[in-house]
């Protein structure tokens, strides 16, 4: 049989897995360039920061394209796995069974917050420190989520980022910098 195919669609998962750790390197790079928690009368006083808002956008920009790419990357790994895809929410119910979500409202709160910056222009200082600071608190839970993902695809499906670039630097973010696991898939 032509497995062609299915090695095609190990690649692009490996190659999601590769931009996973990506996006945690510079999401963390953007978010250790300030001083947590945020101060609405510091942003206030600062207003005209490019340096300070250049961090906090890409801090936005960053944290949903790491849920994003997770989300892709969850759909890819259960249609090889064989699981149902039919909608999201079935999707993240398979993955708070499997142990990769510690619960599918967890996501979804996630997701919402993302949303909110995504659409949400505010002026008013201290609601745009509050965001902010909910959002530091929650990357952590979303690196949780890409670590655990990360050790499902290795471990139920034999799949790694396709290039270990990142992959050192994405173990030290989680804690656990020892050894970084080989690349390819």
């Amino acid at each position: 049989m032509n497995d062609v195919p299915l090695q095609a669609e190990r690649h692009y998962l490996a190659g999601l897995l590769e931009a996973i750790e990506r996006c945690a390197y510079f999401l963390e790079a953007s978010r250790s360039r300030l001083n947590w928690p945020l101060e609405p009368n510091e942003l206030a006083r600062r207003c005209k920061d490019v340096d300070l808002f250049e961090s906090l956008a890409a801090i936005n920009e960053r944290f949903g394209k790491l849920q994003d790419t997770l989300g892709a990357a969850m759909r890819q790994a259960a249609l090889l796995a064989g699981e149902r895809t039919e909608t999201f929410l079935k999707l993240l119910v398979f993955y708070e069974k499997t142990g990769v979500l510690e619960s599918v409202t967890d996501w979804q709160v996630c997701r919402t917050i993302r949303n909110q910056a995504a659409h949400a222009y505010d002026t008013d200082y201290a609601i745009i420190a509050e965001h902010f600071n909910m959002l530091e608190t929650m990357i952590p839970g979303l690196y949780g989520i890409a670590g655990r993902f990360l050790a499902y695809c290795r471990e139920e499906l034999h799949i790694l980022a396709l290039h270990d670039d990142f992959s050192a630097d994405f173990l030290a973010i989680m804690g656990r910098g020892d050894a970084a696991p080989a690349s390819g898939t």
